[in-house]
């Protein structure tokens, strides 16, 4: 059965996309840890990170780093961190996630947002998105 994120890829569930290549998709989250939290995922539905081929892993890696470096040009933030859980969803995916304290990274705190809020960001990090 296809994972929620093969969904979004799907456009079955919408979703506030920032870029999207052959082989992969990021949008924002939408229970952010903070303004600009993006997830990254292949578009081959793989529960494991380290199951992944070669190939695959390393172009997630480089894609992510892309779109990483798009969100620190759109979020005024310290750092962006980047954490690979993979406990919600059973399908590969990055959490690059503005860090302002160490607080963001722990996944306790969550921001809450309106729609325009999201789509303003979505629009802002894919504007910056090489």
């Amino acid at each position: 059965m296809a994972t929620i994120f093969t969904k979004i890829i799907n456009g079955e569930i919408p979703s506030y996309k920032i870029a999207e290549t052959e082989d992969f998709f990021a949008f924002l989250d939408i229970n952010p840890n903070s303004k600009g939290h993006t997830l990254c995922i292949p578009k081959k539905e793989v529960d494991k990170i380290f199951d992944l081929d070669e190939d695959t892993y390393m172009g997630l890696m480089n894609f992510s780093r892309r779109v990483a470096l798009a969100v620190e040009k759109s979020i005024p933030c310290e750092r962006v961190g980047m954490s690979v859980i993979g406990l919600e969803v059973p399908h590969v995916h990055v959490h690059l996630i503005p860090l302002h304290t160490m607080e963001n990274a722990r996944f306790t705190y969550k921001e809450k947002l309106e729609k325009d809020e999201f789509e303003a960001i979505a629009q802002k990090i894919s504007s910056n998105f090489i």
